[in-house]
């Protein structure tokens, strides 16, 4: 895992396939806020909650873009994003890259036995490519309500 980015650190820069293998970069939304969220595996509970409430608010962020990535194949984010109607990018991170980048590829447990994965994990990238928040372990449900406090909401 690599060292956790802190506010005011420049974003790392990504490209990575979309969930219909359109290929997005950080750099395609310069000039404009950027929540890029991280959750380990679409369509499990705590995933879907978590998408699903910031669909919800996506009417309340203005010009503010909101990106979600995980290691699932882009054919997976296609079958979660369409389910649900999040409406917005979901990328897929096969080789955990721009995971480790972002610090959020960390060693998990789960009934006992250890392996690597997501760190579910927020940030709000600046219209400069600057962070402004930086949420590490945050709750599913806590994603949008942190989003929209950081933009006075």
């Amino acid at each position: 895992m690599s060292d956790r980015l802190k506010v005011r650190d420049p974003a790392p820069m990504f490209s990575l396939p979309d969930q219909s293998t359109a290929l997005v970069s950080l750099a395609d939304y310069r000039g404009r806020r950027v929540l890029v969220y991280f959750y380990p595996k679409a369509g499990t509970p705590g995933c879907t909650a978590q998408a699903c409430a910031l669909r919800g608010v996506l009417e309340s962020v203005g010009n503010t873009a909101v990106i979600g990535i995980s290691p699932d194949p882009p054919e997976r984010q296609a079958a979660f994003g369409s389910k649900y109607g999040l409406g917005f990018p979901l990328l897929s991170d096969r080789d955990h890259a721009v995971a480790e980048a972002y610090g959020v590829w960390a060693e998990r447990s789960m009934y006992g036995r250890k392996y690597m994965g997501i760190e579910r994990s927020a940030f709000l990238v600046g219209e400069d490519g600057l962070l402004e928040q930086v949420w590490y372990k945050v709750a599913p449900a806590a994603t949008a309500d942190n989003l929209l406090k950081a933009l006075g909401r």
